[in-house]
C-alpha cells in the first residue's frame, strides 16, 4: 500500500468533518478546563458505526473463549489463535486515530486504553463469563477502562519492581498497592489491575497475575485528574488499593497458570504500533498550520515563507510527514498480508516517529515565534502533546535497547 485509497480519503473526510464539529470547539474546554472526554468520544462511536462494531468483536471474541475452554474440558491444548486484522480493518482503525490527533492527541490515548488495552486483555486472557461481563462495554463505550501496571518505582521496569501483589483468602483474593500515571484512572468503572500474587516467597518469582476491579470497591481510591505537561485531554489518575477483596472470578482466566508476562511483547507491539498514527496526525498538523503561517506573516515587507531558513524548516516537516505515512502504509501492508510487526521493528517505528513528531512539533513553535508559544496558535499544545510519545509504551531509551538486542542477537 503506497497511498490511501477512495475510500480512506472519504472516510478521512467524514471523521474530519466530525472532529472540526465536534472537538476543535471544545479544545479549549478539553485541555484548559475539566471537560473529559468521553461523551465526545460516544458521539463519535454512535455517528460512525463504531458501537455495533464493538458488540460484533466482544461477540467473537467470546465464542473464541468459549471453543478454548471445551477444548481445555476434553483436554487438549487449544492455543491462543493467531489473530490478525486485515488491512482494511487496520486503515480504518488508523484514521480516526491520525484525525484525532491533529487537534486532542489525548483523545486517542484515553480511547486506545478503554476499548484497546483493557478490553483487549479481559478479551484475550478472560473467561467466557468475563468477557461477556466486561468486554461488551467497554468496546461500545458504556463503561470507561484502565489498565493498571505503572506503579511509582517502577517506571520501565514494570515487572521486576512491582510490588502490588494478591493474597489468597477464603472465597478469593486480597489486593493491595498503588499504581499511578493511570490513562483513565480517575473515571474508570473496569479496571484491569496487575500485581504479584504474594506466597511468602522472592518478590522476583512470583507470579505476575491481573484481576478486574469495579468502581466503588471497598478500598479502592481513583485520584483526581494528575495535572500534567501535555496531554490534557487524556485524564491520567492514581489507584490506591489497600485490602481490596475481590472474589475468583476477577481473576482474569480463573486460573493462576496464566501468567501476565506471557503475550506482553504483543501489547508492547499493539502500543508503539499506534504511536505511528498519532504521529503522524501531530506533523500533519504542525506542518498545515506552518505553512498557512508562511504564507500570512509578514516580515521586512515579505512573507516569511520567501526566507529559506523558513523554507528549510518546512521542507523537514514534510520529509518526516512522508516518512511517518509510510510507516503508516507499512502497518496496514503487514495486515494485509495476515502479518505482525516484530517487536524491534515496532520499537524502531516508536522511536523514529516519536522523535520526529517532536522534532516537528518544536520547529513549528519556532517558526510561530511568539505567536508559537502562545495557546491561540495550538502549536505549543502539539509540541507538549508530542513530547509524552517518548515516554509512554515504553521510552526512547527502550526502544533503543530493543532495537539493538535483537540485532546482537541475530
Amino acid at each position: 500500500m503506497i497511498e490511501w485509497s477512495d475510500t480512506h480519503r472519504s472516510i478521512r473526510d467524514m471523521v474530519r468533518r466530525f472532529v472540526e464539529a465536534e472537538i476543535k470547539p471544545k479544545v479549549t474546554e478539553l485541555e484548559h478546563g475539566d471537560l473529559p472526554p468521553y461523551d465526545i468520544l460516544r458521539k463519535m462511536f454512535a455517528t460512525f458505526g463504531m458501537r455495533d462494531m464493538g458488540e460484533i468483536r466482544a461477540a467473537k471474541a467470546q465464542a473464541r473463549a468459549e471453543k478454548r475452554a471445551a477444548a481445555r474440558a476434553r483436554g487438549e491444548d487449544l492455543q491462543q489463535e493467531e489473530r490478525t486484522e486485515s488491512g482494511d480493518q487496520v486503515a480504518m482503525q488508523m484514521l480516526p486515530i491520525i484525525e484525532l490527533s491533529r487537534f486532542c492527541p489525548g483523545m486517542v490515548t484515553a480511547l486506545g486504553v478503554s476499548v484497546g488495552l483493557t478490553a483487549n486483555t479481559i478479551m484475550s486472557r478472560g473467561t467466557p463469563r468475563q468477557i461477556e461481563r466486561w468486554a461488551k462495554d467497554l468496546l461500545t463505550l458504556d463503561k470507561i477502562g484502565a489498565w493498571a501496571i505503572t506503579e511509582p518505582g517502577s517506571g520501565s521496569d514494570a515487572f521486576g519492581s512491582m510490588k502490588a501483589t494478591a493474597r489468597r483468602a477464603e472465597g478469593g483474593y486480597r489486593l493491595n498497592g498503588n499504581k499511578t500515571f493511570i490513562t483513565n484512572g480517575p473515571y474508570a468503572d473496569t479496571i484491569v489491575f496487575i500485581c504479584k500474587l504474594d506466597e511468602d516467597n522472592d518478590p522476583k518469582d512470583r507470579k505476575v497475575l491481573s484481576f478486574v476491579l469495579e468502581r466503588g470497591e471497598k478500598g479502592l481510591v481513583q485520584s483526581k485528574p494528575l495535572k500534567k505537561m501535555g496531554m490534557h485531554s487524556s485524564p491520567t489518575g492514581e489507584l490506591f488499593l489497600e485490602d481490596v477483596f475481590v472474589p475468583n472470578d476477577r481473576l482474569l482466566g480463573e486460573t493462576e497458570e496464566i501468567s501476565y508476562r506471557s503475550g506482553a511483547k504483543d501489547t508492547f507491539t499493539a502500543e508503539r504500533t499506534g504511536v505511528v498514527a498519532m504521529a503522524l496526525g501531530i506533523i500533519e498538523q504542525c506542518l498545515q498550520l506552518s505553512v498557512e503561517y508562511a504564507k500570512t506573516r509578514v516580515q521586512f515587507g515579505r512573507p516569511i515563507g520567501d526566507f529559506q531558513l523558513i523554507q528549510l524548516k518546512l521542507a523537514k516537516m514534510e520529509v518526516a510527514r512522508m516518512n511517518v505515512q509510510n510507516l503508516v502504509f507499512r502497518i496496514i501492508e503487514l495486515s494485509t498480508e495476515g502479518k505482525r510487526m516484530p517487536l524491534a521493528e515496532a520499537s524502531g517505528c516508536k522511536l523514529y516517529c516519536a522523535q520526529s513528531a517532536m522534532e516537528v512539533a518544536l520547529e513549528a513553535v519556532q517558526l510561530f515565534g511568539g505567536n508559537g508559544y502562545m495557546a491561540e496558535f495550538q502549536v505549543e499544545q502539539l509540541a507538549r502533546d508530542a513530547k509524552v510519545l517518548q515516554i509512554y509504551g515504553g521510552t526512547d531509551e527502550i526502544q533503543i535497547s530493543q532495537i539493538a538486542r535483537s540485532l546482537l542477537a541475530g
